[in-house]
């Protein structure tokens, strides 16, 4: 084999590589800058206000309006901050939002990585999301976020530990680490009905996870200012509220796959089968995405001894009670995952 066919039998999977992830991220990109209009149009509407009207037809180009101020504020340095962690905190908290979409599948066979850890892969990537919010507030070399930050890590780490039972709960009744075995496990019926409870403890520790109110503590602007990002202008504090609204896509895609069964319709009849699976899958991530914001125009913040007595006292026991309730029922029926 000539040294030219050799190359090319790398250079078209690699295009068809990027083709894919292109594919993935202009939608993603363009999901988490409208996500910020529908944010504020929601929360007007609940509270009987117009929200974003007056840049372009009903407010429509207020997300680029918004890009180009921030794209056109000088970025300040503290004098006293470690500059090189500074900037990075903010990339590294954008950057993981987005490489664990390199998993979700969207429909069967559309997925830029189909590996047999998926679940696993995803639950290291949102662990890692605390290491932004860390750095962030030890290179400011401030009080305040330094304070900040250690409210999020305390957060995170703490839910994390329900989030984790709640996913192998689900992978008790698939049998499999793979995202696309775990949609395909939900035909007759989705893991929301059997796992409910463990469906809404997962949705309240996401709200938990992704620092959104009612559990926005390292954000509290009485206490707080802006918690971890009161150093951070123009596009490093950018990054930082871009990536809590990528964090916010990525968990509702991770609950459409875990219980609401991916991109399967809900009864597999006409007119619901004839809509294709990625418009059912995003279907179901804007509800819940919906509900993120319904949840932060109707509830008040939580005190932080609140927060972490939810998240060590119920969350912890309930979720793990019905991990060994889950592996019960299994055990005592008989049942093995397809």
């Amino acid at each position: 084999m000539g040294e030219g066919a050799f190359l090319e039998g790398y250079v078209i999977p690699t295009a068809i590589i990027v083709a894919q992830i292109v594919a993935v991220m202009i939608p993603i990109l363009l999901g988490v800058a409208y996500l910020t209009y529908a944010e504020r149009k929601v929360i007007g509407a609940i509270q009987l206000r117009q929200g974003p009207m007056t840049v372009g037809p009903f407010g429509l180009l207020q997300p680029i309006a918004d890009a180009l101020k921030l794209l056109t504020k000088e970025t300040i340095l503290p004098a006293g901050s470690n500059r090189i962690v500074f900037l990075m905190a903010p990339m590294l908290t954008f950057i993981l939002a987005i490489i664990a979409w390199a998993v979700i599948p969207f429909d069967e066979g559309w997925v830029i990585s189909d590996i047999n850890v998926g679940i696993l892969y995803l639950f290291a990537i949102s662990s890692l999301g605390v290491y932004g919010v860390i750095m962030a507030g030890w290179a400011s070399n401030s009080k305040y976020p330094f304070l900040g930050a250690l409210r999020s890590a305390a957060q995170m780490v703490s839910y994390e530990v329900s989030i984790g039972f709640v996913m192998v709960t689900v992978l008790l009744c698939v049998g499999s680490l793979n995202l696309t075995d775990i949609v395909m496990a939900q035909q007759t019926i989705w893991f929301a009905v059997p796992l409910l409870p463990m469906f809404v403890i997962f949705f309240i520790s996401v709200l938990a996870e992704t620092n959104r109110a009612p559990f926005d503590l390292p954000e509290g602007e009485s206490e707080l200012v802006a918690g971890f990002m009161v150093e951070y202008s123009s596009m490093s504090f950018a990054l930082f509220f871009l990536g809590e609204y990528a964090n916010m896509i990525l968990m509702s895609g991770i609950a459409t796959v875990l219980f609401l069964g991916g991109w399967l319709p809900p009864v597999d009849i006409a007119p619901f089968n004839w809509i294709p699976g990625p418009i059912w899958f995003g279907l179901k991530v804007a509800f819940l995405l919906f509900v993120f914001l319904w949840v932060r125009a109707t509830f008040p913040r939580y005190r932080y001894d609140q927060l972490m007595r939810l998240g060590w006292k119920v969350f912890l026991p309930f979720s793990l009670l019905w991990v060994v309730l889950t592996a019960g029922v299994l055990v005592a029926f008989d049942w093995v995952p397809a």
